[in-house]
């Protein structure tokens, strides 16, 4: 089977890379709004791309209806925000974010998500979840008018302590169970693992 992108609609392009470059994580992103409300949204186009300085990105379309999404709204406002990954006890809750919530109405609030301050950044991050990252704004790039590539620089972590060996610098892999997103309405839980050998010469 062959497709060249252009002989596919937009909607076909997106079935072809979501249904294929999967499991992919998730961007748990929150951000404040100009009255005070903080939003919540998750966002599957996304990942970490580098450590010095540490370096995210996710994608934003706009809505159906052309206008922009409010984490955009926001992080173009502010040059802040908190990405989150999400664990099997938080899927639904992060599933149920995505609903088109008007800008009046906070996902946090109206879910009953337990927020916590951040330290360097306004927007609060979302208290259960078992990793967050505070970012500032590093670079956005503007795709064709109808989405924005928003790369942030992480400027703090958290990490749920349960979660963390403090002396190995690694995760407790039993402990920890990450929700990955596939496409239409399907998640994958990512417990079932592989593990290999070093490759020699490899850091471990």
């Amino acid at each position: 089977m062959y497709y060249a992108p252009d002989d596919l609609s937009q909607r076909e392009r997106y079935k072809v890379l979501t249904g294929f470059v999967l499991p992919r994580p998730i961007a748990w992103v929150t951000s404040v709004g100009e009255t005070g409300v903080v939003n919540a949204a998750p966002f599957s186009f996304f990942n970490v791309f580098c450590e010095d300085p540490p370096l995210c990105m996710f994608a934003v379309n706009n809505r159906g209806d052309g206008r922009p999404k409010d984490t955009l709204v926001n992080i173009r406002r502010t040059g802040e925000f908190v990405v989150h990954l999400t664990d099997e006890p938080l899927a639904r809750a992060m599933h149920e974010t995505s609903g088109d919530f008007p800008p009046e109405i906070g996902e946090p609030g109206y879910l009953g998500l337990k927020l916590a301050a951040s330290v360097k950044v306004a927007a609060p991050r979302l208290a259960d979840a078992p990793w967050a990252m505070e970012c500032r704004t590093w670079k956005t790039i503007d795709v064709n008018g109808d989405r924005v590539l928003i790369m942030g620089e992480g400027i703090s972590f958290y990490i749920r302590d349960e979660l963390w060996d403090t002396a190995t610098m690694r995760v407790h892999m039993e402990r920890y169970h990450p929700v990955g997103r596939m496409f239409a309405d399907r998640y994958c839980r990512t417990d079932d693992r592989l593990v290999f050998p070093a490759a020699e010469g490899a850091k471990v």
